[in-house]
């Protein structure tokens, strides 16, 4: 189910549902190619929900194919909105990303890298982070 303006409707255990939560993570993560981390999210909302209902929100939106994830530097996962096309059952965004080693921004990168296949093997998904300076903090 697509979400419509100004609500979102989350199925928890088969119960559908509208929550304000889960709004409020979406507006959060909205802008092409913005990604968040889990702690910087947690941290913007912490007035409003705790961690635990963050985390769970997240993982939900993920199983639904509304957002990706992925590990940046020293492990921390981030999150954006995954492009047209995801579902539940296919990621298509299969893209990487970059971290920016002055400012910690990090963004999707509209492009795509081929992954060579390997012999006896079936490759679902890939995680690749490429670091460096962004344009502002290289000027």
């Amino acid at each position: 189910m697509q979400p419509q303006l100004g609500c979102f409707i989350f199925v928890v255990m088969g119960i559908v549902r509208k929550t304000k939560a889960v709004n409020t993570v979406l507006q959060l993560l909205e802008g092409k190619g913005k990604a968040k981390s889990v702690v910087n999210l947690i941290e913007l909302v912490k007035d409003e929900m705790n961690k635990t209902t963050v985390y769970r929100i997240l993982s939900r939106l993920e199983e639904d194919g509304i957002i990706h994830s992925f590990n940046g530097k020293d492990g921390l996962k981030w999150y954006a909105k995954c492009n047209e096309g995801c579902s539940a059952h296919n990621h298509t965004d299969k893209h990487p990303h970059f971290q920016c080693t002055k400012c910690n921004k990090v963004e999707c990168l509209e492009l795509e890298i081929d992954i060579p296949p390997i012999k006896n093997h079936k490759i679902d998904t890939t995680d690749i982070l490429l670091m460096g300076q962004c344009e502002a903090c290289s000027a």
